[in-house]
């Protein structure tokens, strides 16, 4: 549950706060199902099923990249930081040195 992990009483945040932390959550979620179909897929010595499991990974790809794209368009901090890192060029400090 993921009220389980809020560092605040729930009654004392806003709904857009909570909304946030369900998005975050969930996406923790996803990357981690990531990493774990990633790894079993490159422990498995049978093509068919790595095959699968590369196939299920890139689903929970997308799972985060949704969550991801939500963040964006309904946390304008999150929006501006994308907006610099994401799809650049070049080293990732040197956009962070720019500004």
């Amino acid at each position: 549950m993921a009220s389980e992990t809020l560092h605040a009483p729930r009654e004392r945040l806003t709904k857009e706060t909570i909304h946030l932390h369900q998005a975050i959550t969930s996406l923790m979620e996803e990357l981690e199902a990531v990493d774990w179909y990633r790894q079993r897929a490159d422990d498995c010595d049978d093509p068919e099923l790595k095959e699968i499991l590369l196939h299920n990974m890139r689903e929970e790809m997308e799972h985060a990249a949704m969550v991801l794209e939500w963040m964006r368009r309904n946390s304008k901090d999150f929006e501006e930081q994308l907006k610099e890192y994401l799809f650049t060029d070049g080293p990732i400090m040197d956009q962070h040195e720019e500004h």
